[in-house]
């Protein structure tokens, strides 16, 4: 049975909680970066990248079929998202970790045509100093 629970096996776990929890598919993926940390802390940066690496790659599939959607389709997205992804561009997709406004962000970055590189650097940076602060967090408190 312990031979199951490698560190790589749970990068694999971490990988598709962090990719499914950026759709817009509900769930959270703190919960499963902080079990893979305490549990093997030795691989907290390899966790960090995969964490960061699979959310953002996650928020950039809601970017991606947003941008396949016709512009009628989404009209009801919530023009509070719209009009911030319109207002701020890219550098909104700081804000991309943030539950609920943010899939509807990426998927209203997408649709608004939003060029995709910034789009994947300023989402990639938000979550990454998410899952950065809740390392130091956990730290601090593991201490």
């Amino acid at each position: 049975m312990d031979a199951l629970l490698t560190a790589d096996a749970g990068l694999g776990g971490l990988f598709l909680a962090c990719f499914l929890a950026a759709t817009l598919l509900p769930g959270g993926s703190e919960a499963a970066f902080l079990a893979f940390i305490a549990t093997w802390p030795e691989q907290q940066t390899t966790a960090l990248c995969v964490a960061t690496l699979a959310n953002t790659l996650g928020g950039m599939s809601s970017y991606a079929l947003a941008r396949l959607l016709p512009e009628k389709s989404l009209q009801k997205l919530g023009s509070k998202s719209l009009a911030l992804a319109q207002r701020w561009g890219a550098p909104i997709l700081i804000l991309a970790w943030l539950p609920l406004i943010g899939d509807l962000l990426c998927v209203a970055a997408g649709w608004l045509r939003l060029p995709w590189l910034p789009s994947t650097l300023w989402m990639a940076l938000g979550k990454g100093l998410r899952y950065a602060l809740i390392a130091t967090g956990w730290q601090w408190l593991a201490g």
